[in-house]
C-alpha cells in the first residue's frame, strides 16, 4: 500500500511541474522500501518513463518543442547516460554499494539545489554556440544514467538560461528530452534485470492517476513556489542518503576491522 501512495504523490509533483520523478523516486525506494541502489535506479527509470509519456502531451502540445536543440542535447546526453549506467553498475558490485548510496545522495542534493542558484542568463548563447550544447548535456546524461535524476531540473535550467526559447518551449523540449533518456535507461535496466516488477506495478497503480491529476491542476498551482518546496524536500532526501550511506559504510568497515582483529588473535595464540 505504501508504494501506491508513494507513486501517487511522486507522480502528482511530476504532473504539476514536469520534473521530480527520479529525484523523489530513488530516495523513496532506497530509504523507505529498502531496495538495492541499482534496482532502485532501474525501477525509477521505468516509472519516470511512464509518467513522462503520460505528461508529455499536456506540456508539449501547449508549449511546443524546439527540435534542433532537442537533437543537440540528446547527442551529448545519450552517451553520458550510458557512461553513468556503466559507472553505477561497476560501483554497485560488492562492497561498493554504500558508496553508491552516498554518491546518489550528493548528486540528488546538488541537482535539486540548482533551483536556488541565481540566474546568469545568456539568452543568445545557444544561438551563437549551439555546438556546445552536446557537451553541456553530457554531464546531465551522466547524472541521469547514474541516479535517474537531473534530466528535468538541469535540462530546464540549461534551456531556460542559455537559449532564446520561451518558458513554454523550454518545458515542452525538456519533457521530451527527459522522456527519451528515461526510455533508453529503462530499456537497458530491463535487459540487465535490475528492475523490481512488483514494486514498479504498485508505484504505477498510484502514479498513473497521480500524474494525470497533477497535469490537470498544473495551471491552477503556482509552479515556481511548488518547485522550490520540491527542491528543499529533494535536497533533504539527498542528504539523508549521504548519511545512511556513510553509516552503512562505517558499519562495514567496523565489521571488517573486527574480523581482522579476530583472525589476528587466533593466529597469535600458541
Amino acid at each position: 500500500m505504501i508504494n501506491v501512495v508513494l507513486g501517487f504523490f511522486i507522480a502528482l509533483t511530476v504532473g504539476l511541474t514536469g520534473i521530480g520523478g527520479g529525484s523523489f523516486t530513488v530516495p523513496a525506494l532506497l530509504l523507505i522500501v529498502g531496495m538495492p541502489a541499482v534496482e532502485a535506479v532501474g525501477t525509477a527509470f521505468v516509472f519516470a518513463a511512464v509518467l513522462r509519456l503520460i505528461a508529455a502531451p499536456f506540456y508539449v502540445f501547449t508549449g511546443g518543442v524546439h527540435s534542433r536543440y532537442l537533437r543537440l542535447l540528446l547527442m551529448g546526453a545519450v552517451p553520458g547516460l550510458v557512461l553513468g549506467m556503466i559507472a553505477l553498475r561497476w560501483l554497485s558490485r560488492g562492497a561498493g554499494s554504500p558508496l553508491v548510496v552516498i554518491i546518489l545522495g550528493v548528486l540528488l542534493a546538488m541537482s535539486s539545489s540548482v533551483t536556488f542558484v541565481p540566474r546568469a542568463q545568456n539568452a543568445h548563447f545557444a544561438v551563437k554556440n549551439s555546438r556546445w550544447l552536446p557537451w553541456l548535456a553530457l554531464p546531465i546524461g551522466i547524472e541521469s544514467g547514474f541516479s535517474s535524476a537531473g534530466a528535468g531540473a538541469l535540462g530546464t535550467v540549461l534551456l531556460l538560461n542559455y537559449s532564446e526559447m520561451t518558458p513554454a518551449q523550454v518545458v515542452g523540449t525538456d519533457i521530451l528530452f527527459g522522456l527519451v533518456l528515461a526510455i533508453i535507461g529503462s530499456a537497458v535496466h530491463w535487459t540487465l534485470g535490475t528492475i523490481s516488477s512488483s514494486v514498479l506495478l504498485q508505484l504505477l497503480a498510484g502514479g498513473v492517476p497521480g500524474v494525470v491529476f497533477g497535469c490537470l491542476l498544473a495551471r491552477r498551482v503556482p509552479a515556481r513556489k511548488l518547485k522550490a518546496v520540491m527542491a528543499v524536500i529533494a535536497i533533504c532526501a539527498g542528504l539523508q542518503l549521504v548519511w545512511s550511506g556513510a553509516a552503512s559504510l562505517n558499519a562495514r568497515q567496523a565489521a571488517k576491522a573486527a574480523r581482522i582483529a579476530t583472525a589476528a588473535a587466533k593466529v597469535s595464540r600458541p
